[in-house]
């Protein structure tokens, strides 16, 4: 007895999903890093001129003043920042 259409296209289905679970699915790569040297090494030395120029001129620099020891915050957390965007670098 002739199969019917509805059976083959079931049976044809049924092959092309096993095919495709067969195969190894591909791993998408992440983007290029190309970005995080020249990023960590600009955020670090921020944080090193922002202390640098705290403790050398913090007092004549208004605003500066009026943040007081939140500054030395402020330079740490540039430097953390780098050390943490250096994490990302492969």
């Amino acid at each position: 007895m002739p199969e019917s259409r509805g059976r083959k296209a079931a049976e044809d289905k049924k092959r092309a999903k096993a095919q495709q679970e067969a195969k190894p699915k591909k791993v998408v790569k992440p983007g290029s890093r190309r970005w995080v040297p020249p990023t960590f090494i600009t955020v670090g030395l921020l944080g090193v001129a922002w202390l640098v120029v705290y403790y050398i001129a913090g007092s004549d620099i208004p605003f500066m003043s009026d943040l007081g020891n939140w500054n030395i915050l402020i330079g740490m957390g540039g430097m953390a920042a780098a050390f943490g965007i250096a994490t990302l670098w492969k």
